[in-house]
């Protein structure tokens, strides 16, 4: 028989409860462990959903960028630049294809690159330095091809594509390359065009400029490099990994640039290289009825194809070595010399002081200040007028008349004709020469001007410095009337064409001016233009001291002497000799030239 015992009762209770109290200890900590997860789970995705946003919100762009770059070519086309023609329309300039290498930046990581720059100094024959500096300047994430080599030679290319595993992002294209058919013929005149520097492309970016342009340097290349570049043009292509086009995105055709049209004469430039030879100097022919430049010649010269390659040093000691053949002579100052004496001619007569009909004694010299200057003949020609003394230049003569109107007068004459300012021609770096006055003297030398300065400027000596360019303009004012033209290159500029600018010169100073140049050729210093070969001509010789060297020489001219076409003006540096005798025959050469082709009437 089982006895009821009260106390056991309490104790299935208690452990009823403790049970209960597992099993909610036990379901407490399930959700806390749900809710643990569920926070670390909102954390987690919290952040993967904040990179995303990160990623793709803010920075979608730049890394959008970076893979189209990866897989994104962009192919620069450069414009193909216009050609220069003379005013016959035969080529002076001209472009012709050819073959260049470039690489692609992006391709290869910076620091692979080294060994590809290796490989490519000893194919291409350029330090990898150099190369290296285009890489940079372009920067190694660039997607645009830049070229590093122009003109390749077969052997080049053929060493390119054998090596092209070790030469990932290097590619060879078809390029354009500046072409001068005549070589050294004009060369100052053109000028020549080279790849753009780093320095240059800084200033000229906001133009347009862009790394691997060609810009023109020096001369018409120059002058006219806004009409002849073009605008660039280019393809935009998508590649695989193996660097390999897939497909063509988006193209834009270059636009070649426009051609120009000088006032040039090929056939006349030729005759003018030839007859200065390779003797130091420069030779101008030029229209004196509108100043149209017909040939312009400076020696030394160079071959401006040089520059459509590459310049090495043993390239650049060569053309050094010819002695300055970068200066064009045509437009640097020199002692005018005799010829000089139509202005000093032109500001006696306009003046009233020295009528045309005036009778001076001429002597072995004239004393001034205790300065002789001498005649050349060391005699002097007795009693002459204007036209005898411009025929045998007299010194004596002109050192009067220069004297006679005193310096203010004899320097306004001459910067009437243009001297001691630049002409207004097309090309750059044109000198302006020198038309010294008391100012002047008196800042360099801290010496005021003298009546020995007037006489010696008179006769085209002293501090007076003018350029050939000068001296052609300065003859074509007898040439053509009374009128200072200005010279220029661009055939169908009419504004430049159109320009002339009158004297106001008295007919009967244009006159004896014209006679006397007349008499120069007709029995004077100028006989070398006194030929059958030639119609009726005018001219001046001229003759400058440059001591310790050699003097100058000089002679200027115009044809036909009743309405002149052509002012033909020769100059040598440090020739030795006279003017008329040395000048004068290259005068004559390059008349019969243009005389010779001119079509009959």
């Amino acid at each position: 028989m089982t006895i009821f015992q009260p106390s056991s009762g309490k104790k299935q209770k208690s452990n009823v409860r403790k049970q209960d109290n597992k099993r909610e200890l036990s379901v407490g900590n399930q959700y806390q462990s749900v809710f643990i997860m569920l926070l670390v789970s909102l954390f987690l995705f919290g952040g993967m959903g904040t990179r995303l946003a990160y990623l793709q919100l803010l920075n979608g762009k730049k890394y959008l960028q970076q893979a189209d770059d990866n897989r994104i070519r962009i192919i620069p086309k450069p414009p193909v630049r216009g050609n220069i023609f003379d005013r016959h329309g035969k080529v002076l300039a001209s472009t012709r294809l050819s073959y260049s290498a470039f690489i692609w930046p992006i391709a290869q990581k910076k620091e692979t690159w080294p060994t590809t720059l290796r490989r490519l100094s000893e194919i291409l024959g350029i330090p990898e330095t150099e190369i290296q500096r285009t890489v940079e300047q372009a920067g190694y994430t660039s997607s645009t091809i830049v070229r590093i080599a122009r003109n390749l030679t077969p052997e080049q290319m053929t060493a390119i594509e054998e090596y092209h595993q070790e030469l990932d992002g290097v590619k060879i294209d078809i390029d354009s390359l500046r072409y001068y058919p005549h070589k050294e013929m004009a060369s100052h005149v053109l000028g020549y065009t080279r790849e753009i520097d780093a320095e240059t492309l800084k200033e000229k970016k906001a133009e347009g400029y862009r790394m691997g342009d060609i810009i023109g340097k020096m001369g018409v290349e120059s002058a006219f490099e806004s009409q002849l570049r073009g605008e660039w043009g280019g393809q935009q292509v998508e590649v695989n990994g193996a660097g390999k086009t897939v497909r063509l995105l988006e193209e834009i055709q270059p636009k070649a640039g426009n051609d120009v049209t000088l006032t040039l004469d090929l056939e006349l430039q030729k005759a003018a290289e030839a007859a200065l030879g390779d003797k130091l100097g420069a030779i101008v022919a030029l229209d004196p009825r509108d100043g149209g430049v017909l040939a312009m010649v400076s020696n030394p010269k160079f071959d401006p194809n040089v520059f459509s390659g590459r310049v090495t040093p043993d390239i650049w000691k060569k053309l050094q070595a010819k002695g300055d053949p970068f200066i064009n002579r045509a437009m640097r100052g020199f002692p005018p010399a005799s010829t000089f004496k139509i202005v000093t001619a032109t500001a006696g007569m306009e003046t009233g002081k020295f009528p045309p009909n005036v009778i001076l004694r001429t002597s072995a010299y004239i004393a001034v200040a205790g300065v002789r200057f001498h005649d050349w003949n060391r005699a002097g020609f007795g009693p002459i007028g204007h036209v005898r003394a411009m025929a045998m230049s007299s010194n004596t003569f002109f050192g009067q008349v220069g004297r006679g109107v005193r310096g203010p007068a004899l320097i306004d004459w001459s910067r009437r004709y243009g001297f001691g300012e630049r002409t207004g021609i097309e090309l750059p770096d044109e000198a302006k020469g020198l038309i010294a006055d008391g100012e002047w003297k008196k800042r360099v030398y801290n010496w005021d001007w003298s009546e020995g300065d007037t006489v010696n400027m008179s006769i085209g000596q002293g501090f007076t410095q003018a350029t050939p360019l000068q001296i052609a303009v300065m003859f074509a004012v007898p040439a053509n009337g009374g009128y200072r033209v200005k010279p220029h290159l661009l055939k169908d500029n009419r504004d430049a064409k159109e320009w002339k600018q009158s004297l106001n010169l008295k007919p009967s100073t244009v006159d004896t001016l014209r006679k006397g140049l007349r008499a120069v050729v007709d029995g004077g210093t100028g006989k070398a233009l006194n030929t059958p070969t030639l119609p009726p001509a005018a001219g001046k010789s001229g003759t400058a001291e440059a001591p310790p060297k050699q003097v100058h020489t000089w002679f200027g001219g115009f044809a036909p002497y009743d309405k002149p076409e052509i002012v033909v003006v020769a100059f040598g540096e440090h020739s030795g000799g006279g003017g008329g005798s040395t000048q004068g025959p290259k005068v004559r050469q390059v008349m019969e030239v243009y005389f010779k082709k001119k079509p009959a009437k």
